[in-house]
Parts: C-alpha cells; sequence; structure tokens
C-alpha cells in the first residue's frame, strides 16, 4: 500500500511526516514570503489609494469565484478518494477517475468564467460601491470592469492548479505543490514593477490609463497560468496526469466526488464570502485593502507553514487509515497532527504580537510610507497573530472531518463562520477613525475563526472518543518553550521602540532576536520532549 500511495503511512509514520511537514513548509515559506513581497509591492507602487483597492479586489475575485465552488475543498474531497483508488485498483484506475474529475469541474470553471466576464459591470459596481466621491466611484468602476474582464479566465487557470496540487499530494508528491504559487506571486510582482516604471507609481482612480489597466489585467493572468502549468507539469510526474473528459457521468467514484463537492460547496463559499465582506468594508478607507491584505499575507504565513504543510502531509495517512477500518491509527495521526499545528502556531503568535510594530514599519515602501498606515498595519498583526493560532486548529481538524468523509461538521462551522465574522466586520462601519475600522476587520476574521475551529474540534473529539485526543505533555511543553521566549521577545521590542536606525538597521535587529527566540524555542521543546522520545505517536 504505501508504494502506491506514495507517503509510506504504514512505515515510521512519525519520522516520514515530520520530514515531508519540513519539505512543504521549506517551499510554502517561499511561497509566502513572495506572496507578502507581492502585497508590499503592489501597495509600495500603487500606494494607499482607491486605485489600489479596486486593482487588488478586482485580482481577488477569481480566486474568490474558483474556491466558492471547490477551493479548500478539492484536495480534501479528492484526494482521499485518489488514495483510495490507488489503494484498491492501482494507478491507472486512479487516472481515469481524475480524469473524469477534472472534465466536470473544468467544465464547471469555465462556465463561471463566462459568467464573470458577463457580469463584470455588476461585479465592477459591488467592487466600488464604497468610495464616497461620485466621479472617483464612476471611474474606478470603468476600471474595475476592464480589469474582471482580463482576470477572469483565471478562475479555469485556478482549477487546473488545483487538480495538479491535489494529484501530486496523493501520490506522497508535496514539493512542487508547495513551490508553484511563488512562480505566480514573482510574476505578479514583475507585473506590477513594469506597470510602475511605464506609468508611474501612486495613481488615483481620476488618472489611470487604459495601457496601465491592460499591463497589470494581462499580467496577472500571465503569472497565474504559470502556476497552473507547472501544477500540470507535478500531475505528470507524480504518475497521475489530468486529462479532462466529459464522461464523468459514467464513473460511479466520479459521479460521487462530484456530489461530495457540491454538498462541500458551502464550506469554501462561505469562508469567501466571509473574506469578501471585510475586503468591502475595509475599501471603505483609502488603501484599506492593502491595509489588510497585506496583514493577511502576515497571517497566512504561519499557518501555512505549520498547520496546513502538517494537515497536507497527514491527510493521505489519514484517509488511509479510515480505508483501512483503523481507528487507533486515524486517532494517533489526528492527535500527532494537533500537536504539530499548535506547537508550530505558538511562537508565531509571541513573536507578532511583540514585533507587530516593526514588522508594519519593515512593509511600507514607496507610496505606503506613512505613519498612518503603520498605525493601521499593526494594529491588524496585532490581532491576526492570534487568529493565526486558531486558524491553524481549524485547518488541521477540518482536514481530519474531511478524511473521515464528514462533510456535515465543516459546513457547519463555515457557515456559522460567515454569520460571526459578517456580523463583526459590520459593526466597523459604524467606526469613524480608519485605524479603529480596520483593526475591527481583522477581528472580525479572529472571530470567525474562533467559532470555526470550536466546531470542527467538538466533532472531532466525539468521532476519536475514546482514543486520546491530545498530547499534554507536548502542549505543556511547547506552552514552557513560548514562556521561555518572552526575554528575548520583550528585550528586542524594547530597542526596536527607541527608533535608532534606518530600516535596515530595524529589519536586521527584527530578524536577530526573532531568531535568538525561536532558538530559545526550539532549545526548550527539544529538551522537555527528549524524555519521551520514543513514546512518541
Amino acid at each position: 500500500m504505501s508504494d502506491v500511495i506514495g507517503t509510506a503511512p504504514t512505515r515510521s509514520p512519525s519520522n516520514t511526516a515530520v520530514r515531508h511537514s519540513v519539505t512543504v513548509a521549506g517551499w510554502t515559506l517561499a511561497s509566502r514570503a513572495t506572496g507578502l513581497a507581492r502585497i508590499a509591492v503592489i501597495g509600495a507602487v500603487l500606494g494607499p489609494t482607491y486605485f489600489a483597492n479596486t486593482f487588488v479586489t478586482t485580482n481577488f475575485v477569481p480566486n474568490v469565484t474558483y474556491s466558492a465552488i471547490a477551493g479548500p475543498a478539492l484536495a480534501m474531497v479528492v484526494v482521499p478518494a485518489t488514495v483510495g483508488a490507488l489503494v484498491r485498483e492501482g494507478t491507472g484506475r486512479a487516472t481515469a477517475m481524475l480524469g473524469r474529475v477534472s472534465g466536470f469541474l473544468l467544465t464547471l470553471a469555465g462556465s463561471l468564467t463566462v459568467l464573470a466576464m458577463t457580469a463584470a459591470p455588476a461585479l465592477a459596481w459591488m467592487l466600488t460601491c464604497g468610495i464616497a466621491d461620485a466621479a472617483a466611484r464612476a471611474q474606478a468602476r470603468d476600471h474595475a470592469t476592464v480589469l474582471v474582464l482580463l482576470v477572469a479566465p483565471q478562475i479555469t487557470m485556478y482549477a487546473v492548479a488545483a487538480l495538479g496540487a491535489a494529484a501530486q499530494q496523493a501520490r506522497g508528491r508535496f514539493a512542487l505543490a508547495a513551490a508553484a504559487p511563488a512562480v505566480e506571486n514573482i510574476g505578479l510582482v514583475a507585473t506590477v514593477l513594469v506597470a510602475g516604471l511605464t506609468y508611474g507609481t501612486g495613481r488615483e482612480v481620476t488618472d489611470v490609463p487604459l495601457g496601465l489597466l491592460v499591463v497589470l489585467g494581462a499580467g496577472s493572468s500571465l503569472a497565474v497560468a504559470c502556476h497552473a502549468g507547472l501544477q500540470a507539469f507535478g500531475a505528470i510526474r507524480a504518475g497521475l496526469p489530468i486529462r479532462p473528459t466529459l464522461r464523468w457521468r459514467s464513473d460511479a467514484d466520479a459521479t460521487e466526488i462530484a456530489r461530495r463537492l457540491g454538498r462541500c460547496f458551502v464550506i469554501p463559499a462561505c469562508t469567501e464570502l466571509a473574506f469578501f465582506a471585510v475586503l468591502a468594508v475595509a475599501a471603505t478607507v483609502p488603501g484599506g485593502v492593502v491595509v489588510l491584505q497585506v496583514a493577511y499575507a502576515v497571517y497566512s504565513v504561519p499557518t501555512a507553514l505549520g498547520a496546513r504543510a502538517i494537515s497536507t502531509v497527514a491527510l493521505p495517512r489519514m484517509s488511509a487509515a479510515v480505508e483501512r477500518d483503523d481507528r487507533g491509527q486515524f486517532a494517533a495521526a489526528c492527535r500527532q497532527a494537533l500537536s504539530y499545528a499548535t506547537i508550530t502556531s505558538l511562537p508565531a503568535l509571541c513573536l507578532l504580537t511583540f514585533f507587530a510594530r516593526p514588522i508594519a514599519q519593515i512593509m511600507t515602501n514607496g507610496e505606503l510610507r506613512s505613519t498612518a498606515f503603520v498605525e493601521q498595519l499593526t494594529s491588524c498583526v496585532m490581532v491576526i497573530a492570534v487568529a493565526q493560532a486558531v486558524a491553524g486548529m481549524h485547518e488541521t481538524g477540518r482536514q481530519a472531518l474531511f478524511a473521515r468523509v464528514d462533510l456535515h461538521g465543516p459546513r457547519l462551522a463555515s457557515m456559522r463562520s460567515l454569520a460571526v465574522t459578517v456580523a463583526v466586520g459590520l459593526g466597523a462601519v459604524l467606526l469613524e477613525d480608519g485605524t479603529a475600522r480596520l483593526a475591527v476587520c481583522a477581528a472580525a476574521i479572529l472571530a470567525g475563526d474562533l467559532v470555526a475551529a470550536s466546531t470542527v474540534l467538538a466533532r472531532l473529539r466525539a468521532v476519536v472518543r475514546p482514543e486520546r485526543f491530545v498530547e499534554g505533555r507536548r502542549l505543556a511543553v511547547a506552552g514552557m518553550a513560548v514562556a521561555a521566549m518572552v526575554p528575548a521577545t520583550a528585550t528586542g521590542c524594547w530597542l526596536l521602540s527607541t527608533g535608532a536606525g534606518g530600516p535596515g538597521a530595524v529589519l536586521a535587529l527584527l530578524a536577530g532576536f526573532a531568531l535568538l527566540a525561536l532558538a530559545t524555542y526550539v532549545v526548550v521543546l527539544r529538551a522537555g520532549m527528549r524524555p519521551s522520545t520514543g513514546r512518541a505517536s
């Protein structure tokens, strides 16, 4: 079985999970670092303007649309089914099933691409209705219409990319799938830099030429096409090429996957609608979308490096345990994933809380260099510090439920999260101060994550019982290791608050004390774990 799946789930599972998690985390770090650079460059070139809001939100439309029909749920549904086909019938059967699923999903994505292009004026109106000035709002609406037409094909491209990544994950191939998004980020960074050099920086909606719109829209779509091409190539290398066919209705497994994706529709749809609603509120503040996107990029880095990398690696193992009806192995995989997700999120919580301001200062370049932007981003990062830890628990618990083909729990969590996020986000509109309004937008994300995490973990606990659900000793040691970080982080925070030195000095101090704090965390963690090395699950 291990050779078929390609992950060796029954051979040294703990060491294998750690090794693969480190691989995913390493490549994901590159992707997330370029993602941070992407947002920082967009802000530095376009500035805290309504045009920056317009570009960021329109460029977000394809991702929202694709995520609303499948998104993260695609891997959580397709990977367990593909692993099952590999275990039962081998590569040929898994490839045929994946081809039929691809045909279904790409047909749906292509239809939504056409629909998005047709509805471009309506989407543009929704994205710009928060601009108070009527003339600027009309200009922004025209710009948004053009941009939506140019970026809409990305919906289909994202579907190809996700299918390729799922095929690689099912075969235990994680590196290229995690690294490919970096190519998209680099492509978009290059696009924005070319646009800035050609047309200038800091343009408002009343002073944007058509050429600038074409460069930004077409360049961003080309970057996504490169990402999709790499993921498709990775699927071929993994031995599960994407060969779309429209005969999916004749395949019982493909039909069941399509049915599960239909039942899962609410999960990504609620997540994307919640974030879209928060972005709409942030768009009422000049440059507010850029601020929130930078904060969200910071939030996604520890989540992706920790919980997502760990649960991505654990999903095939959990799926194989479910296929064998091995409750003990499933519980062990869940316990390990939850412990590792917590252990990786706690140092990020400490670092982001103490270093929120210097992080904001480093991210303010070019047109974004202003005291107001620093204050806004600092407040958002401090809230996001807590949110990323909670999001890690939600991500890990959700993947475990998907491995059991439990769709009700994740659906319920997403619906509750949407309701809470929108309610808190709309409350931000009542605030006049831009910094406070954006901080509440970040708090809306945290509130949604709290509700979602508590929902999936409660359901998973009921499934795992009477097996142990948490590894109390590991978590206690992690808590002590975080406490040991505080002196280094507090000292670094104090030195950075003195304001001595330029951006280079701030970056050097931040990196130095962050590394010192992380080293302390690792030393204490390893020392505390050592006595139980031979008994770890």
